[in-house]
């Protein structure tokens, strides 16, 4: 009977540091961001939010499925839930180093490390549930166009770059 608890837990988990992420930069946004030269491709900034409730719904839900076949956080759950934790991490650090720290390098080395363990946590965890890695594959096309645009801001704001 505790299970949803556990469902519940690592479904909203990776909304916590989102939301975090968003409340502690949310003036940074219209102040600087704005003004950023960003290419015509870039997504509307409503669309953000909405994007990342559903990626980090199915993230969570996913890693809970990993979890749950691993039979919980033993040795066989250190690499792929490992994995899933440190991308999560650097997930989080985004938004600080972007728009906080408005340093355009640092959040481009954060992202393209990003992008290679959120590969490696697809990887791992399709042996393990293929739903979950499944699950994963939104995130990680959200991630191919935000890696993508956050080259062309690196690229085309050089005045920016720290």
């Amino acid at each position: 009977g505790r299970m949803w608890v556990y469902t519940v837990g690592f479904t909203v988990l990776p909304h916590v540091g989102g939301f975090l992420g968003w409340f502690l930069n949310r003036k940074e946004i219209p102040e600087w961001y704005e003004k950023l030269k960003k290419p015509s491709w870039c997504p509307s900034r409503r669309m953000f939010p909405v994007a990342w409730t559903m990626l980090y719904t199915g993230m969570g839900y996913a890693s809970y499925l990993v979890w749950n076949d691993l039979g919980g956080c033993g040795s066989k759950a250190i690499v792929p839930l490992g994995l899933y934790g440190a991308q999560l991490a650097l997930n989080w650090a985004w938004p600080p180093l972007f728009f906080g720290a408005r340093n355009l390098n640092m959040a481009l080395l954060d992202v393209l490390c990003l992008d290679a363990l959120a590969v490696g946590t697809f990887c791992s965890w399709y042996r393990i549930n293929r739903l979950a890695a499944l699950l994963l594959l939104p995130y990680l096309g959200w991630l191919a166009v935000a890696t993508c645009l956050a080259i062309r801001i690196w690229k085309d704001n050089p005045e920016q770059k720290s």
